[in-house]
């Protein structure tokens, strides 16, 4: 299994850097090959300064040896080894009309000293960040999460959905970090769930990236803008860096097992401000989000 989902996000890699080459119409990815000294290691591919594209990466990694022990006390588990791999990809535009995104699809295996495998699993999702909200994309991106959902199981959208609305959430603030999507994780072997039929599920959900996310591309990024607009975007990018620097998993992940810190903070955007005790104006299009933002929606009732 590890073999073949490590040659998939290998592939997904190419496929999705090569569309958002094509989309931004400027900037190309910058390729950086790393090493991890306990074992392993990873593909990162950064987009910078683009026409579309302010920054953004498609990384892919696969890293094994024993497990922290950090990370032995988070799983509860004893001196064990791993073996990790996935996909993770972080796109910051430049116009504030077009929303930031996330996706990560990854596969984890635990063996004990004799290499036998004693745990495994899927996880993943991906997300969307909008500074400006347009409900018709909104909808959209869920649509497309429900369709790759429903071809494995009708339960699946509701249930990560649900997931996604819960994990990215910054409590610290009472509100979410965008407006959702999808969220899965720990995603083992059950009586109705073989590896294979998971392996099929997250492929799926990795193979409807681009048509959950570019349209709104190709409709947004020539729309205008103004400073103030840009201003707004910079504040809100600062409640993502907050997420994924206090809340999530994944960078905590990647830090406490010794992964490569260039990579793992690829996700953070290059302009931010912080303003003290920021408050949009009553009634703007900025309020209109942040009241989105302070409880879930369905986008497809």
């Amino acid at each position: 299994m590890k073999e073949q989902f490590y040659k998939y996000i290998q592939n997904l890699q190419d496929t999705i850097t090569a569309a958002l080459e094509k989309a931004d119409g400027k900037a190309v990815f910058h390729q950086d090959i790393w090493e991890r000294p306990e074992g392993g290691g990873g593909r990162t591919r950064v987009i910078e300064n683009g026409n579309v594209f302010e920054k953004g990466g498609v990384n892919i990694s696969a890293v094994h040896g024993p497990l922290p022990a950090a990370m032995q006390a988070y799983f509860n588990v004893g001196d064990v080894d791993f073996f990790a791999c996935g996909l993770s990809l972080v796109l910051h535009p430049k116009n504030p009309m077009v929303p930031t995104v996330h996706a990560n699809w990854r596969y984890f295996e635990m063996y004990d000293k004799d290499g036998n495998v004693i745990n495994q699993w899927f996880g993943g999702g991906q997300d969307l960040t909008p500074y400006y909200l347009f409900e018709e994309d909104a909808r959209h991106f869920h649509q497309v999460c429900k369709t790759a959902c429903d071809k494995h199981n009708p339960t699946f959208y509701d249930q990560f959905k649900k997931q996604c609305d819960a994990y990215f959430w910054n409590a610290h603030r009472e509100e979410a970090r965008g407006i959702g999507g999808l969220f899965f994780d720990h995603c083992k072997a059950t009586e109705t769930m073989t590896m294979e039929q998971w392996y099929a599920f997250v492929t799926e959900v990795g193979n409807s990236f681009l048509e959950a996310y570019l349209p709104i591309v190709e409709k947004r990024k020539t729309l205008d803008y103004t400073p103030e607009n840009r201003i707004w975007q910079e504040i809100r990018r600062g409640r993502y860096v907050e997420f994924n620097l206090v809340h999530d998993k994944g960078t905590l992940f990647g830090l406490k097992t010794n992964g490569r810190i260039e990579s793992i903070l690829m996700s953070l955007p290059p302009h931010v401000q912080w303003v003290y005790d920021h408050h949009p104006e009553k009634d703007s299009v900025e309020e209109q989000l942040l009241s989105v933002l302070k409880t879930p929606v369905d986008w497809l009732k």
